[in-house]
């Protein structure tokens, strides 16, 4: 794994931990198909959730790209459509019917600076 995936994967991790903390089971992690990657599924409660993951490191100058400038609408189309395949591949094979709540696309970006502990923010409903 390079260094551009271990940073990936550093950051998975800690967003599957956050959204384990508030209360949600993953339940996929970095599922892929043609056309995309999720990096995580999750429950929540009665909602099902896809969750995109944005990893960055501070530059040399402290500053951050925020990761929700990393979600534009192109990006967040394209997770609804994947949303919809693994529903229809995964879901709704198993169950038969949508999930109660709905689903839900959220964002978790994980700033890492060059000292300190990481600071993760859970952001819900951006997509």
């Amino acid at each position: 794994m390079d260094a551009r995936g271990a940073l990936g994967r550093y950051g998975e991790d800690l967003a599957a931990r956050r959204l384990r903390e508030a209360g949600m089971a993953v339940l996929v992690r970095n599922w892929r198909c043609a056309e995309g990657e999720i990096d995580l599924i999750a429950r929540d409660a009665d909602a099902l959730v896809v969750c995109e993951v944005k990893t960055r490191r501070a530059g040399r100058s402290g500053v951050f790209e925020h990761p929700m400038a990393a979600l534009p609408p192109s990006k967040a189309a394209r997770l609804r459509r994947l949303a919809a395949r693994w529903l229809s591949e995964h879901w709704l094979a198993r169950y038969g019917r949508l999930p109660p709540g709905g689903v839900r696309i959220d964002l978790v970006g994980v700033l890492l600076p060059e000292r300190g502990a990481p600071a993760v923010q859970h952001v819900r409903g951006v997509g």
